[in-house]
């Protein structure tokens, strides 16, 4: 008998599936109350309803004592690692890595063009039919600071080149060294970060990431400096950030925030200098073809028992954080 492998994209619109598994469809429905597709204890490979909320996407983890990788959709899984009791040991805990690095960029791209060329006001003056020039800074002989450099951070790098950046200055959890410089250490931000016109977020939401732009984070920025997180909501102190746009002193740009959703008398959709948009940086046209391939590549290393990508870890290891 075929093993189960639960798909939140219908079987037959991805190419390339191996045989010898037994495709289910399950994305949770729109209420997040579907019923599931088989019993769980048979599902071997789980992938992760995309754009769910998080008790949609473990529903079924408690029940699933046969499983041996979950597949996310997102470059993060903190939605999952939180419930990483429910797993039986030996789960092989996979992300996105390569789906979501060219959307996620563009629009960090554009949030940072649309915040320093003052698009909102733009907007909000053609809705009254008012003709309002104004002086705005560019990107153009700015310094950059990409904080989270992995695959997402490279592809923001790749296309802030073109625009004249001054430089781009690259921040991970530990030093590296690349092919365009130095990857510095999150120890060496509080000296780096003075020198920044434009902080850009796109690191994971981990313990160590947690709260990392706090109050002493956002007091080292420059005055008038913009920063902008498509990373995850929670890396921010909102209410240390909301002191600081508040003020006048700092922008911001926003793609993920926390709370998320962002409730609607939140005082962030009010704050001056601030530019929200509602976590959209993967959900694009490059979306689908990308995590299609993924499945497909993945399932067949899982079925030809080849290594597979993106292993973020493995339950029951001894290194499991």
């Amino acid at each position: 008998m075929t093993a189960d492998v639960w798909l939140p994209i219908p079987p037959d619109e991805i190419e390339g599936l191996p045989e010898g598994l037994n495709p289910l469809f399950w994305d949770g429905g729109t209420t997040g109350e579907q019923e599931f597709p088989g019993d769980p204890a048979d599902c071997v490979f789980y992938v992760v309803p995309y754009m769910k909320r998080q008790p949609v996407k473990v529903r079924p983890l408690a029940r699933m004592r046969n499983v041996r990788v979950v597949q996310t959709l997102t470059a993060g899984v903190d939605d999952v690692t939180a419930r990483l009791a429910d797993l039986p040991p030996g789960v092989r805990l996979c992300n996105a890595r390569g789906v979501h690095e060219a959307s996620t960029a563009e629009l960090a791209l554009t949030l940072t063009l649309a915040s320093l060329r003052g698009i909102p006001k733009f907007v909000r003056a053609q809705q009254q039919g008012h003709w309002q020039s104004e002086f705005h800074p560019a990107l153009a002989d700015k310094s950059v600071l990409i904080v989270g450099y992995g695959e997402i951070g490279s592809a923001i790098e790749d296309r802030l080149v073109p625009f004249e950046v001054a430089r781009v200055v690259r921040v991970a959890r530990s030093a590296r060294t690349t092919e365009r410089g130095p990857v510095h250490p999150l120890t060496e931000l509080p000296a780096l970060l003075p020198e920044a016109d434009v902080v850009i977020l796109s690191t994971p939401l981990t313990e160590t990431s947690r709260g990392l732009v706090d109050g002493a984070f956002l007091a080292r920025m420059k005055d008038g400096a913009l920063l902008v997180n498509v990373g995850r909501g929670a890396v921010v102190d909102t209410k240390a950030l909301l002191t600081e746009v508040e003020s006048g002193r700092l922008t911001a740009a926003l793609d993920v925030t926390d709370p998320e959703p962002l409730p609607g008398d939140h005082p962030l959709w009010q704050a001056p200098g601030v530019l929200i948009s509602p976590h959209v940086g993967g959900p694009t046209s490059a979306f689908l073809p990308r995590a299609k391939r993924l499945l497909a590549d993945q399932l067949g290393r899982f079925v030809n028992r080849e290594p597979l990508r993106n292993v973020i870890l493995t339950t029951g290891a001894a290194d499991e954080a």
